[in-house]
């Protein structure tokens, strides 16, 4: 029987990458902002949309469980970065949005997220945009489950 090999292992390869990855951005923002990776997430996807959006659909963009984007936003909230209203139309939905101060975080953190991608893809030489581009394709492909 064939040994399985783990370090080669396509999912494992980049589970551990993306770990990687998120931890040493998240160092950037966890020291001037104190925001934890969950509400880096949260606050990133809210910077991104021109209308508020519910934890609902939060948790479908970033793929993060519905309480865990909720005690985000709920923790951002109190650091008045997000403000929370009711939903317009159902009410068991809350609307979340960046607040002044929150806008203000992520002009401040746009351009230290764009560095790191910077290097991140430096760090890849002329395989850079190769990689991207398998990274778009397994994004957009159909899941399983």
């Amino acid at each position: 029987m064939r040994q399985f090999d783990l370090e080669n292992f396509l999912p494992y390869q980049l589970a551990v990458l993306a770990a990687r990855v998120s931890r040493e951005f998240s160092e950037n923002y966890h020291q001037r902002f104190g925001l934890s990776i969950p509400e880096w997430r949260v606050v990133a996807h809210l910077a991104q949309s021109d209308k508020p959006l519910s934890v609902r659909e939060i948790h479908a963009r970033v793929d993060m469980d519905k309480s865990k984007v909720s005690r985000a936003a709920t923790r951002l909230e109190t650091a008045g970065y997000v403000t929370k209203r009711p939903h317009p139309e159902d009410k068991r939905l809350v609307e979340l949005s960046l607040s002044d101060r929150g806008r203000a975080m992520m002009a401040e953190l746009a351009p230290l997220a764009e560095a790191y991608e910077k290097e991140v893809l430096a760090a890849l030489g002329d395989q850079g945009p190769a990689f991207r581009e398998a990274l778009r394709a397994l994004l957009a492909a159909p899941q399983r489950h």
